[in-house]
C-alpha cells in the first residue's frame, strides 16, 4: 500500500491512500485544536470520501526558507528579511529540519537541510544585497529542493514579490507549486502583495502576508511556526479508482463541520 501526500505531483494506479495536511484556524488566524474525525469532510472531485485515517498533532517537518537578497531588497527590505527568517527559525522546534535558500541572479542551497540552527543563522548573517530577483525560478528550486524532503514540506518565502529576468514564468511557478505537495508561506516585504503570492498559499494549503513593520514581521513569523507545528493529516481511499496511464487532476476541499473556524489545504492532486 502507498501512502502519499495530496498533491504529491503524480500518483499512480497502485496508491491507495491520499494524505492531507489541513490547518484550521480561528477568527484571529490561531490553531484550533482538540477537532476530531467527525468534525471534517473531505470532497474529491465533489464527492465527499471516508476517511480511513486521522491523526492531530506535531509531525515532522522539513522547511525551505527562501529569502531574497537582490539589489531591489537592499536597506530595510533585506534587513527585514533576515530578521524575519531569524524569528521563523527560532520558532522551530529542535528536530524540525530547515535549509536557507538565498534567491539573486543566482538560486543557492547556502545551508543544508538539517536541525542546526547556528549554521542556518550565520547562512542568513552572510546574505548581502546582490543581483536581480529570479522570483520565479527560485520558487520552482526551492520546491525541488525541499520536495524529497521527509515527513511534511514547507516554504516560507521571504521577497518584496518583484520578479525581474526568470527563465520560468508566474504560471510555471504556479503549476510546480500545485503538482507537488510543499505547503507555501509567502511573505511580502515590499510596498505591494503580488497576486501570486496569494495564490501560491490558495493552492498549497499555506498562507501569505504583508507585515508592515518589525513587529508585525515576528508575529507573522511566529504565527506560520505556529501553525505548522498544530495540524490534522487526513487519509482517505478515493471512491472513484484511479486509472492506470490516465492523467488527471482530481481537487480536494476539506471543510470542518464548525462555522467558526477556516480550514486550508491543498487543492487537489494528478494522477498518473
Amino acid at each position: 500500500m502507498a501512502i502519499l501526500a495530496a498533491g504529491a505531483g503524480q500518483f499512480s494506479s497502485g496508491v491507495s491512500v491520499v494524505e492531507v495536511y489541513a490547518a484550521v484556524v480561528d477568527h484571529d488566524g490561531r490553531p484550533v485544536t482538540g477537532l476530531n474525525r467527525e468534525d471534517f469532510t473531505v470532497l474529491e472531485d465533489g464527492r465527499p470520501q471516508m476517511l480511513s485515517a486521522f491523526a492531530e498533532g506535531d509531525f515532522p517537518l522539513s522547511v525551505a526558507v527562501a529569502v531574497d537578497h537582490s539589489f531591489s531588497m537592499a536597506g530595510r527590505e533585506l534587513t527585514s528579511a533576515r530578521d524575519a527568517a531569524r524569528t521563523f527559525l527560532s520558532s522551530l522546534r529542535s528536530d524540525d529540519q530547515a535549509m536557507i535558500v538565498a534567491v539573486g541572479s543566482e538560486i543557492e542551497t547556502v545551508a543544508p537541510l538539517s536541525s542546526d540552527r547556528h549554521a542556518q543563522q550565520r547562512a542568513i548573517a552572510g546574505l548581502e544585497p546582490w543581483g536581480t530577483t529570479g522570483l520565479h525560478d527560485a520558487i520552482i528550486a526551492s520546491i525541488d529542493a525541499i520536495q524529497s524532503a521527509k515527513g511534511r514540506r514547507a516554504l516560507v518565502l521571504l521577497s518584496d514579490g518583484t520578479d525581474r529576468y526568470s527563465n520560468a514564468s508566474a504560471s510555471d511557478a504556479l503549476s510546480r507549486a500545485r503538482n507537488a505537495d510543499v505547503m507555501i508561506y509567502p511573505v511580502a516585504l515590499g510596498h505591494t502583495r503580488p497576486a501570486l503570492f496569494a495564490e501560491l498559499a490558495t493552492l498549497t494549503g499555506g498562507r501569505s502576508f504583508q507585515p508592515r513593520d518589525a513587529k508585525q514581521i515576528t508575529d507573522t513569523m511566529q504565527t506560520i511556526a505556529n501553525e505548522l507545528r498544530h495540524q490534522y493529516l487526513l487519509g482517505y481511499t478515493p471512491s472513484r479508482p484511479i486509472v492506470a496511464g490516465e492523467e488527471q487532476w482530481r481537487s480536494i476541499t476539506v471543510r470542518a463541520r464548525r462555522s467558526d473556524v477556516t480550514v486550508r489545504a491543498r487543492d487537489g492532486y494528478l494522477t498518473k
